[in-house]
């Protein structure tokens, strides 16, 4: 099992490579989170055009309710 060096055991080049590594996991994590907020402002645009047609349908059913022949002419009168 590797021994962990304290602070003070580290030679300049440990301490370089150490925070190389910090930097690139740090670039990875700034990668993904600009990923992820990208699909949120996707996801989002969806929701409100989802929510959009909702509003649509639901005025289009209220109109139906209001109107029960649905707007068509009455049956001709029978002889």
């Amino acid at each position: 099992m590797k021994e962990k060096k304290s602070n003070n055991d580290l030679s300049p080049n440990d301490i370089n490579n150490r925070i190389q590594i910090l930097e690139e996991k740090f670039e990875h994590q700034e990668r993904t989170i600009d990923s992820l907020s990208d699909v949120i402002i996707g996801q989002q645009a969806q929701l409100d055009m989802l929510e959009d047609q909702i509003r649509h349908l639901e005025a289009l059913l209220a109109a139906i309710e209001n109107d029960p022949g649905g707007g068509k002419e009455p049956p001709p009168p029978h002889y």
